[in-house]
C-alpha cells in the first residue's frame, strides 16, 4: 500500500467510527482522537518520558495533553516553526519562565509565550514525541506528506542535539496501528518509532536505523529558499 492511500484509509476509518475529535475532518492532518489525553497519560508512566529533561514535540490537537503534561513534570518543550521558516525556527517552552501552561501550549500560545531560538541554541533532547498519521507495528511512520517532522530531525541530528539513544515516540489511537498487510515502504529519511503509546499499551518495536542527518541531495531549492535555517547549515 502506498502511504497516500494509507493515510486515506486511517483518516475514514477514524471519521466513519466517530474516533476523530476536534479540528474536523481529520483529513490532511496529523488527526485528533479520543482517547488522546489517556495515550498521554500512558507516555508520562514510561521511563523514556520519566528520565528525559527536555522534549521536541510536534505542534498537533492529538499531542497537546502531551505537552501540557511536560511543561507541568518540569521539561523542557521545544516546538518547530511552522515550516521551519524563520531562521530562529524553534519555539522553546521553558517551564520556569511560563505561568500559564495550558495557554502556552497551544498552537498560537506557543508562538506568543514561546522564546523562538535557532538551532544552535537548543538543548540537546532527551525525548522526541511526534504526531502520525499511521504506525506499523514495526515503527515505521506514516505522517501527513509534507516532510517537516523527518526535517526537523534531521536538522537536529546534523547538529549532534538528537543520536541513535534518542527515543522517538508517538501517541495514537489503535486503530492508527497497521499490520504487515497494510506497510507502507519506508525510505531512509523516514524517522522510525522507538516508542508507540496507544490509550491501551506501551509497545517498543525493534525499529530501524535512524537518519544520520540532511540529505541535501533530496533538498529542492525551493526549500532552501524557504527555510533560512537550511540555508545557515548548508554554509
Amino acid at each position: 500500500m502506498d502511504k497516500q492511500a494509507l493515510r486515506e484509509r486511517i483518516w475514514n476509518d477514524l471519521e466513519e467510527r466517530g474516533i476523530a475529535r476536534f479540528p474536523f475532518p481529520p483529513h490532511g492532518r496529523i488527526p485528533n482522537f479520543a482517547g488522546a489525553s489517556e495515550a498521554a497519560a500512558r507516555l508520562t508512566d514510561q521511563p523514556e518520558w520519566i528520565g528525559a529533561a527536555t522534549i521536541k514535540a510536534n505542534p498537533d490537537a492529538p499531542q497537546l495533553p502531551v505537552r501540557r503534561a511536560a511543561l507541568r513534570a518540569g521539561k523542557t518543550v521545544y516546538m518547530a516553526v511552522p515550516r521551519l521558516a524563520d531562521e530562529q525556527c524553534f519555539l522553546r517552552l521553558d517551564p520556569d519562565e511560563l505561568e500559564d501552561y495550558d495557554a502556552a501550549t497551544t498552537v498560537s500560545g506557543s508562538d506568543e509565550y514561546g522564546t523562538r531560538v535557532a538551532p544552535a541554541d537548543v538543548e540537546s533532547i532527551d525525548l522526541i514525541v511526534s504526531g502520525s498519521v499511521a504506525v506499523t507495528e514495526d515503527g515505521d511512520r506514516v505522517g501527513k506528506g509534507e516532510g517537516y517532522s523527518d526535517l526537523e530531525y534531521a536538522i537536529l541530528r546534523e547538529l549532534a542535539l538528537v543520536d541513535d539513544e534518542t527515543t522517538v515516540a508517538t501517541t495514537i489511537h489503535e486503530r492508527q496501528l497497521v499490520g504487515p498487510d497494510d506497510e507502507a515502504t519506508a525510505a531512509a529519511h523516514d524517522v522510525s518509532m522507538d516508542l508507540i503509546v496507544t490509550p491501551e499499551a506501551a509497545r517498543r518495536p525493534a525499529g530501524g536505523e535512524q537518519p544520520s542527518g540532511i540529505d541535501w541531495k533530496r533538498l529542492e531549492d525551493e526549500r532552501l529558499e524557504e527555510m533560512p535555517v537550511l540555508q545557515r547549515l548548508d554554509e
